[in-house]
């Protein structure tokens, strides 16, 4: 598959088999992030990756999650929040959490940290298509929550920018649609000190 035809074609898919993934897939998926872009050469990415039992890693992160927000909830229905946030961590065979660690350095802009992050993460999807599996990202609250750092071992400034649930395609991915890039799209051929702001949609 041809990098426009990967980049065309993919899509979230969010119902996968239970099969196991073969490692090597998986390594392939990791080193596909490692090559993202990342100013400094600071590689700020981090991969957690949970199979089998270790994705209740995930989560019991969700439940506690959960039940941090319960507030006057009954027991029953603390439990019942609990039992939900736990099956979420098992809808693939395999989770691959990815964080971003942000230098320290103070010459790195640690915005740019995150673009590198998230870009690392569109060359995982993009390689998880290309070897036939089905991949979506599942980013939202959760996600940013202290608690969440506390069970990857993360530090404050540090951040889990999603997870990548992955396994065999179990559903038709649905066909894809874009605005064309013209309608996004300004052209700067002149000198100009400044663009209006009209010309922005």
């Amino acid at each position: 598959m041809n990098v426009v035809e990967a980049i065309r074609t993919r899509r979230s898919v969010g119902k996968v088999k239970q099969d196991p993934v073969p490692q090597e897939s998986i390594e392939q998926i990791l080193e596909a992030g490692t090559w993202a872009p990342n100013h400094k050469h600071t590689e700020p990415w981090r991969f957690f990756v949970m199979r089998e039992g270790g994705r209740e890693l995930l989560g019991n992160a969700l439940a506690d999650i959960a039940q941090s927000k319960a507030g006057e909830k009954t027991e029953e229905e603390v439990a019942a929040a609990r039992e939900s946030a736990l099956s979420k961590a098992m809808r693939s065979p395999v989770v691959i959490g990815v964080a971003v660690v942000p230098s320290d350095d103070p010459k790195v802009i640690e915005l740019e940290e995150y673009g590198a992050v998230f870009a690392a993460i569109q060359n995982m999807l993009l390689q998880a298509h290309a070897l036939g599996l089905g991949a979506v990202w599942r980013t939202g609250d959760p996600c940013f929550h202290p608690l969440m750092n506390e069970a990857f071992g993360l530090r404050e400034k540090d951040k889990m920018l999603g997870f990548i649930y992955l396994g065999f395609p179990d559903m038709d991915a649905k066909p894809g649609k874009r605005d064309d890039a013209a309608s996004k799209t300004v052209w700067v051929n002149e000198p100009v000190e400044r663009l209006n702001g009209s010309n922005q949609s």
